[in-house]
């Protein structure tokens, strides 16, 4: 039996614990924004946040899990799209093919909590996500874009 929180809601399903969760979330939950690239951990199409931490899914077995751990897929992050990532994402135009946009989004937002100020150097080292369609340079524009999104948001709350 798996015990966990999923985008907000408590779930418990029956499941081997060999299981990776890239699996659990797309079959289990037909939470499709999860993608599966390489199998291996190397590409970040399948990154979700394990209790805020973004983890590579396919190499995540539910087995390593905690009970009741908090998971957050890109279908969490915001119903809307609203979330300063994704609104910077459309504002820089980044998507070309989108395949790998949900895991590069996903480690972005994890990226953002201990960089807000990022510079490139920062997030060429952090961000190894893979995007095949080489959107690298509208990823960086985007995600310095969402950083002084916030950093103004923050400092109009004074």
């Amino acid at each position: 039996m798996v015990a966990l929180t999923v985008n907000g809601k408590s779930i418990e399903v029956e499941a081997d614990p060999g299981t990776p969760l890239l699996w659990f979330l797309r079959d289990y939950l037909n939470l499709t924004g999860t993608k599966f690239g390489c199998g291996i951990g190397l590409c970040g199409a399948c990154t979700v946040h394990l209790d805020g931490t973004a983890v590579r899914s396919c190499m995540t077995p539910l087995g390593g899990i905690e009970p009741g751990s908090n998971i957050t897929t890109i279908e969490g992050l915001s119903e809307d799209g609203s979330h300063p990532v994704q609104q910077a994402w459309i504002e820089e135009d980044v998507p070309q093919c989108g395949y790998c946009q949900p895991g590069m989004i996903m480690a972005t937002v994890a990226f953002l909590k201990d960089f807000p100020e990022p510079n490139d150097e920062d997030i060429d080292r952090a961000i190894t996500n893979i995007c095949r369609c080489g959107t690298y340079n509208r990823i960086r524009k985007a995600i310095k874009r969402a950083a002084a999104a916030a950093a103004q948001k923050a400092q109009a709350a004074g």
